[in-house]
């Protein structure tokens, strides 16, 4: 238990039986009536986004969630198997709980896996990955002029948009929340 005076950002609250993190708050003394505090909430299992305001000094329940650093080793059926590096210890994440981030996961992949009480919520990748393009249509000489962007399949089997320039074989840096393309890597 806490009170809404140690709110911080990052902080996970257990309200009516889910899990939230505060991602934003601020101590609000108005001239009359009572302090509060004014909180935005992000639902980390579906990721909604509300806005809540606590009275000052209210108890409100922490949850503790474990962030680790963890590589990830093969998938396992519907699941993907990552290992925690200081122990170990290896835990099956479900296919649902990974996401989007499953188009970019290669094995051996470092990525964030947050866990309460044994439950893996989510799977936070690294923001850009190097991944190289698997197939891509080759450009044509006229097309280099629009600026124009083509399909490629990259070696996880995700399909993203590439400049026309780009080769089979390339080697690209690719954001992980929104498949863009972002440059070539030598």
């Amino acid at each position: 238990m806490a009170t809404t005076n140690d709110l911080k950002n990052g902080i996970v609250l257990k309200l009516d039986g889910q899990l939230w993190t505060v991602t934003d708050f601020q101590h609000v003394k108005p001239g009359k009536g009572g302090a509060f505090v004014r909180t935005t909430l992000k639902n980390v299992l579906s990721g909604k986004v509300v806005d809540k305001t606590f009275n000052a000094g209210l108890k409100v329940e922490t949850a503790t969630v474990d962030k680790r650093n963890m590589t990830y080793l093969y998938k396992d059926g519907a699941d993907f198997v990552f290992m925690d590096g200081d122990t170990f210890d290896q835990i099956h994440v479900p296919d649902a709980t990974v996401g989007d981030g499953a188009d970019y996961l290669l094995e051996n992949t470092e990525a964030v896996v947050a866990v309460h009480d044994g439950v893996p919520l989510y799977v936070e990748l690294p923001v850009t990955l190097e991944l190289v393009v698997q197939h891509t249509d080759p450009g044509l000489q006229g097309d280099r002029s629009t600026g124009g962007t083509k399909p490629a399949t990259l070696e996880t089997g995700a399909q993203i948009q590439v400049p026309l320039f780009i080769n089979t074989g390339d080697k690209l840096k690719v954001d992980t929340r929104d498949g863009r393309y972002l440059g070539r890597v030598n």
